[in-house]
């Protein structure tokens, strides 16, 4: 599991879009036993939260030590500083797991192996990802020239296709359960949209090399296509993958 959020663990808490309460509407009736869950690759808790909301006890783990300095406090979840593929998590003791816009970080075939190890019979296993935001053509044209032109293959990881191919791709061997479709929407004023794009991983790693930040290029052409209004309203498509685990020795 790669950590590239430790550097900039309060910036990420701070503008990280909210999953839709739609979203958590429907795994909830997927999931028969609610004793456990666990959020792997759990940043900030926002999912481990919503889910101390319906479960007994949630575990959450992720490999960075500062994400879970700010993450959500509640008295049912149990942090753990733990990369996905190998968990101080019991055998046989989880009910649903969780993983939002993290898998593509992860060494993906041990984490299955993992998810299997940790399973109870009737275990669901959910994974999402958003990609772009869609806001209008002309401020989504901007946008995508920071993401592809100035950041591009150089600053993300290669993992990050995994994303722009709205994780159809991602190996998934579970007995697989047919979604809707769902999304982000929120309505942002332009210095909290600025401050999402700063959060970007391949932004962060730009700083790092260049000393500078790559979002400030585009800042005077985000201004006048803004337009002067207070806030836009902004819509993250987001893409879900679920399914049935069969635990390892079933």
């Amino acid at each position: 599991m790669k950590d590239y959020f430790s550097s900039h663990a309060a910036t990420y808490a701070q503008f990280r879009p909210v999953y839709p309460q739609a979203l958590y509407d429907f795994l909830m009736p997927l999931v028969s036993d609610k004793k456990v869950a666990w959020d792997c690759g759990c940043g900030n808790g926002q999912v481990a939260s919503v889910l101390s909301n319906h479960f007994e006890h949630v575990e959450a783990t992720d490999l960075s030590r500062k994400q879970i300095h700010h993450a959500i406090t509640k008295p049912n979840i149990e942090y753990h500083i733990s990369p996905a593929e190998h968990t101080p998590i019991e055998s046989n003791f989880v009910n649903l797991i969780t993983v939002a816009q993290a898998l593509h970080w992860f060494d993906i075939e041990a984490f299955y192996g993992e998810v299997q190890r940790v399973s109870t019979n009737d275990a669901i296993i959910a994974i999402w990802c958003y990609s772009l935001m869609e806001i209008n053509p002309e401020i989504d044209a901007i946008i995508h020239r920071l993401y592809s032109e100035t950041l591009g293959a150089q600053y993300w990881d290669p993992a990050r296709r995994y994303i722009d191919e709205h994780y159809r791709t991602v190996p998934f061997p579970f007995e697989e359960i047919k979604t809707p479709e769902f999304s982000i929407s929120v309505s942002w004023t332009l210095p909290e949209m600025l401050g999402y794009l700063s959060s970007w991983s391949a932004v962060q790693y730009y700083i790092q090399k260049n000393d500078t930040n790559p979002v400030d290029i585009y800042v005077q052409e985000l201004e006048n296509a803004w337009s002067g209004k207070d806030t836009i309203d902004i819509r993250f498509p987001l893409y879900l993958r679920v399914g049935k685990v069969k635990p390892l020795g079933s």
